[in-house]
């Protein structure tokens, strides 16, 4: 009896027992599933983001052709300016006798990159002028229990505006909940299936291709 008195005092009254650290355990747990599930949809997420490719009209075909066309007559106008200086330097007649050219005798000059550019347009548009990428980066939609119908008008080039919404939103999220992560625009799947050269393997695939290494870097984030 003495000994159980004296734990009494000792630890002020409290009764024993694992009620109260299995409850504290249980939260915990429960926290670290949610965190490790948002997470999980955080990085899913970010990196169809981030592979998302930004439309670029130099990379057109149209464009792509007209540049090549543009750069070879620049090129030929070079190459008979080449031609022209070889014939006055094979002229003896170009020279004086000290082996300056003559007065009047001129050399062609080639052309610089302000005059290729702008004679030539050899960065030229013949398609896509003043198009600005971003709108399919920018199109990513998160919803919970739902997917997000229709599109948005919003043009991210980076994507960071869209993965700091992602982020933003899913702090609501809990296990067993249903995440949604859609794009609604009418070329996304032309774009998931090889339609360009930016993300030929497209970007659900590849993201569901390390599906199992992102879980797994989320666990161990947050393990209890």
């Amino acid at each position: 009896m003495a000994r159980g008195s004296h734990m009494t005092q000792r630890y002020g009254g409290q009764q024993g027992g694992f009620a109260e650290a299995i409850r504290a355990f249980a939260e915990q747990a429960e926290q670290a599933l949610d965190a490790t599930f948002r997470e999980i949809v955080i990085e899913i997420g970010s990196s169809v983001i981030r592979m998302s490719p930004v439309g670029n009209p130099e990379i057109w075909a149209a464009n792509v052709a007209h540049r090549t066309k543009a750069n070879k007559a620049a090129d030929d106008y070079d190459f008979k300016v080449a031609i022209r200086n070889t014939l006055i330097n094979l002229n003896q007649d170009s020279f004086t006798k000290a082996g300056r050219l003559r007065k009047g005798v001129k050399y062609a000059k080639p052309l610089t990159k302000t005059e290729r550019e702008q004679n030539f347009a050899t960065n030229g548009l013949v398609a896509g002028q003043g198009y600005v990428g971003g709108r399919f980066r920018g199109n990513w939609q998160f919803s919970i229990d739902s997917p997000a119908t229709g599109e948005l008008d919003r043009v991210d080039r980076s994507g960071n505006e869209t993965i700091a919404q992602l982020k933003a939103q899913v702090a609501a999220l809990t296990i067993g909940q249903t995440a949604y992560i859609v794009n609604n625009l009418i070329y996304a799947v032309p774009l998931e299936y090889g339609h360009s050269t930016q993300a030929p393997a497209g970007m659900v695939r590849v993201t569901l291709a390390n599906f199992q290494r992102i879980v797994d870097e989320a666990i161990r984030k947050n393990s209890v």
